[in-house]
């Protein structure tokens, strides 16, 4: 089942892109949507169809950063029911804690997760598709989405330590340095925002504990938490030991403070194995770093755990149909880097 976004997400496209010169109406209807279903902000609509929108307007228009420019339209009330919460949450951590475990709830493409190590806090941030498709526009409508609800809680002035993306830097990065600051970064191993953890016990001053009480019973009905699963733990503990060629069942368990045979069990419960986990994940993160003309494939191989390029190349041409370096040229139109 392909999955679907709230309307909302389509927040101030209609007035953005009449404003460079596109038409909205027939935008839309190039991918199945319907300029009037964006008059009810809680309408489900397909995810892939947003992305798909979000990129073809960034091409017709020129502009590679239209995406950041719909961040910068983001209201707190575009996350739905769940802003009512978020507000009166304590802290900035609660406040995220709960943006993520209920992100079911207002985008079902999103996959968001925050971790913390040696003062540091990294939220990454991912759009789970189905199916291999650009999505560098929606990938950064949802940072800028995600930096905007943070500068909400700590201030206009507050600067993360990076901002971090896997795709290349585009030509005119004006945009990007005018929402983040000079601490953007392109060409990483991940999409998402690093900054102090200490930002996470801010406080916020919005929140009021009687009220919060109250929009909790309004709340509850109707969005159970939907928590991770085993197999979304290994999946990201997968993610994490690729590129440092550790990626095993056995690192996996002693990770998880587990046996092999109990990580076994819960990914049959699921449906998985660890091996299906892991070609999936690969699979996914192949298509993302092969499609980025600026980091050779030597460089991907070793990203995706493989000892050489040759084994790399093997298993890709088993997945694709095609060798890295073709199917690279079949989507960008250049050639590949030294080293590839």
């Amino acid at each position: 089942m392909r999955p679907l976004a709230r309307t909302a997400a389509l927040n101030g496209y209609v007035e953005l892109s009449r404003s460079l010169g596109l038409d909205p109406r027939e935008m839309m209807r190039s991918v199945g949507l319907d300029t009037a279903d964006l008059a009810v902000q809680d309408r489900w609509i397909s995810g892939t169809a947003v992305v798909s929108l979000l990129e073809l307007s960034a091409a017709a228009s020129g502009r590679e950063d239209f995406g950041l420019h719909l961040a910068e339209l983001r209201r707190f009330s575009n996350l739905g029911p769940i802003s009512l919460l978020v507000r009166e949450e304590p802290d900035v951590r609660s406040a995220l804690a709960l943006l993520i475990r209920h992100q079911h709830t207002y985008n079902e493409v999103l996959h968001a997760r925050l971790s913390e190590g040696n003062g540091v806090a990294t939220l990454k941030v991912d759009l789970r598709l189905g199916e291999p498709q650009p999505a560098r526009q929606g990938t950064e409508l949802a940072v800028g989405a995600f930096h905007r609800v943070l500068c909400g809680f700590l201030g206009p002035r507050w600067r993360p330590s990076s901002v971090c993306f896997t795709h290349r830097a585009p030509r005119d990065t004006a945009g990007h340095r005018r929402l983040f600051g000079p601490v953007v970064e392109f060409d990483r191993g991940f999409n998402g925002i690093v900054f102090y953890a200490e930002d996470l016990d801010a406080p916020n001053a919005m929140a009021d504990a009687q009220l919060r009480s109250y929009t909790w019973q309004y709340f509850e009905p109707f969005a159970a938490p939907k928590e991770a699963s085993e197999a979304d733990r290994v999946r990201d503990l997968i993610e994490a030991l690729l590129p440092t060629g550790r990626c095993s069942i056995e690192q996996i368990a002693r990770s998880l403070d587990v046996d092999r045979r109990t990580v076994h069990r819960h990914l049959a419960r699921c449906g998985e194995t660890f091996s299906s986990l892991l070609n999936t994940t690969r699979r996914a993160l192949a298509e993302q770093f092969v499609a980025n003309p600026s980091r050779s494939l030597t460089e991907v191989s070793t990203l995706l755990g493989f000892s050489s390029l040759s084994a790399f190349s093997r298993w890709f041409h088993e997945q694709f149909g095609t060798g890295p370096r073709d199917w690279r040229k079949s989507r960008t139109g250049s050639a590949t880097l030294d080293g590839s």
